[in-house]
């Protein structure tokens, strides 16, 4: 893997990050924050550090398996003041999903349960939700660093201290499993007889 530094970090819940950390998923689904204002989500970066919140409603929000795996992992989460960086991220596709059906169509490929992406498709004025296919990769080792308070607010960006090296990151999923994953992802949305899906 090419060695980058980046700064940039991706704020999602902890039990998420865990499953794409694991490769058990691929895709982050994203309205956009609060803070983000009338423009909403944008894509900012092609590479980004994945940024795991901790607040424990996420528990309530994910299938049955993911409540078991988030009970599992929970004890270990790092203390309030501080910020444990694992993981790295590479967009490999994106897609603005504009109906309902396409959200739906992505069933099976993440932990979400159907009632949380329903509300988040339909929260605020514009009801679409944007979908990411990202390609994982695993620091050599954890980074640990103060958590700050320009970290907080209802936004999915944040810029970490300091900038962190992904020398020696490999990726969670071998390329021919990556592969399989993405194509399962671009063939669910491209079914639905929308706008091909972005690949970057």
């Amino acid at each position: 893997m090419y060695s980058l530094h980046v700064r940039t970090a991706f704020k999602e819940w902890g039990v998420v990050v865990d499953a794409l950390g694991r490769g058990e998923q691929i895709i982050i689904l994203r309205k956009g924050g609060i803070s983000e204002g009338r423009g909403g989500f944008k894509m900012e970066q092609p590479h980004f550090l994945l940024f795991p919140t901790l607040f424990h409603q996420q528990r309530e929000s994910v299938i049955p398996s993911a409540q078991t795996r988030y009970d599992a992992i929970a004890p270990g989460f790092p203390p309030a003041d501080k910020l444990r960086v694992e993981y790295f991220a590479e967009v490999a596709a994106v897609k603005k999903l504009e109906s309902l059906a396409e959200a739906k169509a992505l069933r099976g490929q993440h932990i979400w349960r159907e009632e949380v992406i329903a509300e988040r498709f339909d929260w605020g004025k514009d009801k679409a939700i944007f979908a990411l296919a990202v390609r994982v990769f695993r620091l050599p080792q954890a980074m640990e660093m103060p958590m700050l308070s320009a970290y907080g607010g209802c936004k999915s960006w944040i810029e970490v201290e300091p900038e962190i090296v992904t020398t020696g990151a490999e990726p969670v999923l071998a390329d021919e499993l990556f592969q399989k994953k993405l194509g399962q992802f671009i063939s669910a949305l491209e079914n639905k007889q929308s706008q091909p899906v972005t690949a970057t």
